[in-house]
């Protein structure tokens, strides 16, 4: 948590062990040991407060479940973390730091975590919309449903400064779980009626 909060504000090219250390009231010799060397703790700090997308992908990309309840089960592993306060705000900031100074991590992040948690969520846009497969505007669905529960983590100092009772404790998060999880359906719902109003595509002639 030391390591996390110092990542968090300086990165992790300008907070040296010894400094991580001294916060933890740790020695430096506990980083080798524990963590192998600081690459290794930033690795930690960045994944495991939060843990990784894809663990969740069993819990809401079932194809027995119906849509509604596969997007809330979806956007409470989202937010969730959000119950953990400070910590989370920490882990939020590592995460645009990241961003903005990417390391190795972030790349593993994009092909270990949101790759296949995006993918789970095209899989089940596809079953309840009849498609074989995702096309280009599944995945502009998916990524528009994820933007729902993103913005609470991104605005999260503009949230609390214009109406702080949206995610004032844990009730208000499970508040917003359900909201989102039916502003998703009405995403799903809208792109299902354009597509139903889509004129079919000419057959291409034989040749």
């Amino acid at each position: 948590m030391a390591a996390l909060k110092l990542f968090a504000e300086k990165g992790f090219a300008k907070t040296s062990t010894r400094e991580i250390a001294q916060a933890a009231g740790a020695n430096v010799a506990a980083i080798r040991y524990y963590f192998g060397d600081k690459a290794g703790l930033y690795r930690a700090a960045f994944v495991e407060p939060m843990g990784s997308p894809r663990d969740d992908i069993p819990l809401y990309d079932q194809p027995q479940l119906p849509l509604r309840q596969s997007l809330e089960i979806f956007m409470r592993c989202f937010l969730e973390p959000m119950k953990q306060g400070e910590l989370v705000q920490h882990c939020t900031r590592l995460h645009f730091r990241e961003m903005l100074e990417p390391t190795s991590v972030w790349q593993e992040e994009i092909e270990n975590g949101i790759r296949p948690a995006h993918a789970a969520l095209a899989r089940i846009l596809c079953r309840h919309l009849g498609l074989a497969q995702a096309d280009d505007e599944v995945h502009r669905l998916g990524f528009a449903i994820v933007a729902l529960p993103i913005h609470l983590y991104i605005c999260r100092d503009i949230i609390d400064a214009i109406s702080p009772r949206l995610l004032a404790d844990e009730a208000a998060i499970d508040r917003s779980v359900q909201r989102l999880a039916e502003l998703a359906m009405a995403l799903v719902e809208a792109e299902a009626v354009r597509r139903r109003a889509a004129p079919a595509q000419p057959a291409e002639t034989a040749r």
